[in-house]
């Protein structure tokens, strides 16, 4: 077994695993070959198309890399509220020509995903949403695998300690697309730094940060905070190895698309997005119900994104998004490393 998530990577810098689409196994080779480390996304995918993205990534290089996994919460839902909610998206549904999904909770092949991470071990496992039992985690240490718990207290950060996780992934408020809270409760609104120091005092684990890292100077600034790595999502979204749709990878950079808010509008869980005409009609009425809103506005999402409809979209985008570059991967790394690196010299001669 690998001792050490930090042995794993040359640079601290990590390419958020982005499910739905933006993280693909040619982004995670790129960022990996330029010194960073990247995780796949397991979230909306069966098993099976995890193994193939796994023997694609390993197909195009072999350096070390992760898998994310969803951790499925089975919590009670307002039926009456879901059904009303269904009813204001009809004619979203109408107008796009598309019939809604049914809103039905799974737990995303979970039993699937973690026999196959038994059965084939990748470096490292990192999980969303929850914690998993402690057997769980034993069984992947055992096969070779570190584990990653994402946080976003510290009472979670103190759970996922006591269940035996190497590792946890701070996430900031600042982060693009879901929160990775693990009681989908009130959202989160501790930025990044405050929670890094909140975190640090209920823990000794190696942290990972993350949430609206965009620039080297945003990587100094949190390992100077103690964290051992710096893990950046919208950062990567306009890379050309990105699978970023082509509507959303506009949006990116559309003048009109001027603020990201949290939202369940979309999925029923809160994320982070550009702030559209779906969100300010919606947010407001969306009940707390994942995935079942997910299943729900999935039908009406993607025909906004093959029609070019940026205002029906999830545009999921930390607030730093404007600061996302058109440029391959191996840039972004190499830009980072190097302003990070500026970053800290210069912080270092003010004390000299």
């Amino acid at each position: 077994m690998t001792t050490s998530l930090r042995d794993l990577f040359r640079y601290p810098i990590i390419q958020a695993p982005m499910a739905g689409g933006p993280g693909t196994p040619r982004l995670g080779a790129a960022v990996t070959d330029a010194g960073g480390f990247a995780f796949l996304a397991a979230g909306y995918k069966t098993a099976d198309a995890l193994r193939a993205e796994i023997a694609e990534i390993r197909a195009l290089t072999s350096t070390p890399f992760g898998v994310n996994i969803f951790v499925p919460q089975h919590v009670p839902v307002d039926g009456d509220a879901l059904q009303r909610y269904r009813e204001r998206l009809t004619p979203e549904a109408e107008r796009l020509g598309v019939a809604l999904g049914d809103p039905v909770w799974d737990d995303d092949q979970w039993g699937a995903k973690i026999s196959f991470l038994l059965e084939d071990p990748v470096p490292v496992v990192s999980f969303t949403f929850g914690c998993p039992d402690a057997d769980v985690i034993a069984a992947l240490r055992r096969r070779g695998s570190l584990t990653v718990v994402t946080v976003t207290t510290s009472e979670e950060a103190r759970l996922a300690t006591a269940a035996g996780a190497d590792a946890l992934c701070v996430q900031g408020s600042e982060a693009a697309a879901h929160q990775a809270s693990f009681d989908n409760g009130p959202a989160r609104d501790v930025g990044l730094l405050p929670l890094l120091a909140e975190v640090q005092s209920a823990t000794a684990l190696p942290l990972i940060a993350t949430g609206g890292l965009m620039r080297g100077a945003d990587v100094a600034a949190v390992l100077a905070a103690g964290a051992i790595a710096a893990q950046c999502g919208t950062a990567f979204l306009r890379c050309p190895e990105s699978g970023t749709h082509r509507t959303h990878r506009a949006a990116l950079a559309d003048p009109r698309f001027a603020a990201t808010a949290v939202t369940r509008a979309f999925t029923g869980r809160w994320a982070r997005s550009l702030v559209n005409r779906f969100l300010l009609a919606h947010d407001a009425a969306a009940p707390r119900a994942y995935p079942h809103i997910h299943h729900l506005t999935r039908h009406v999402r993607r025909a906004a994104a093959e029609r070019g409809d940026p205002d029906a979209l999830h545009l999921w985008a930390g607030q730093g998004f404007r600061q996302a570059e058109e440029r391959p991967a191996t840039d972004v790394v190499d830009r980072l490393v190097r302003a990070a690196r500026a970053a800290l010299g210069r912080a270092w001669k003010s004390f000299t």
